[in-house]
């Protein structure tokens, strides 16, 4: 399901920053090649590895330079969210620049759920598209964005059948690579512009509060908890 592991995590670095020299290509499609989802978020088995102070700083870099990296790629990416995305994998889903979405798919953002700040770009980008407080309910509570509420709100340019967002995220890429495309670049450089000054105000922020929580008692907690198939009791610790 694609979870994001130091593997996964390592190959959007090298992506985007490959994606970023990009010079021929008109249009970008990304999507998930599992089935069932586009990205499930974090490994769980990977998290306790990250309470190594060594490591964690090592993360944050490498966090912050896929986000930045991702919204300095110059062609249009359309995302095609075959199944759900979670966490990083909902960040890198929102900054991309058009989303077909399968009915069944959503957009989620769990950090809190798992005693975690939001960081990896959540913080910033969530409210820019939805509102200050409509975005605190998702990212405090960790409720779903669905496929219909997501075209409503302008999130997503369209849902469709799961066997169709290929297909569908490719029709949109064309449209966009059939676009002038000096106007293109120019045009999303200027608006990816905003979503950097939302990320200067926040995300060095998010991310070195996210680094304390996962050295918390409570984060701890929750992936036990989670595990074990239990309600967690968080301490704010």
């Amino acid at each position: 399901m694609n979870a994001v592991d130091q593997l996964l995590h390592d190959e959007f670095r090298e992506l985007f920053a490959m994606l970023k020299r990009e010079g021929d290509a008109r249009a970008i499609v990304l999507t998930g090649g599992a089935k069932r989802a586009f990205s499930a978020g974090g490994d769980f088995d990977w998290f306790p590895q990250l309470r190594d102070q060594t490591k964690l700083d090592s993360l944050r870099r490498d966090a912050k330079q896929i986000i930045w990296d991702l919204l300095d790629i110059e062609v249009p990416i359309v995302c095609g969210l075959n199944g759900s995305a979670a966490g990083l994998g909902a960040s890198i889903a929102l900054m991309c620049d058009l989303i077909v979405m399968s009915e069944r798919a959503v957009i989620v953002d769990p950090h809190v759920n798992v005693g975690l700040v939001a960081g990896d770009g959540g913080a910033a980008i969530w409210p820019l598209l939805l509102g200050p407080l409509a975005a605190k309910r998702h990212l405090l509570l960790g409720d779903p964005l669905r496929a219909d509420e997501a075209v409503r709100l302008g999130v997503a340019v369209e849902a469709c059948a799961p066997d169709e967002v290929e297909a569908r995220a490719l029709a949109w890429a064309e449209r966009i690579a059939a676009q002038p495309p000096l106007a293109v670049r120019g045009t999303k450089i200027s608006v990816n512009q905003q979503l950097k000054r939302a990320l200067l105000d926040s995300f060095d922020l998010s991310t070195s509060l996210e680094i304390a929580c996962f050295l918390s008692h409570d984060h701890a907690e929750a992936v036990d908890a989670i595990k074990e198939q239990r309600a967690p009791k968080f301490e704010g610790r």
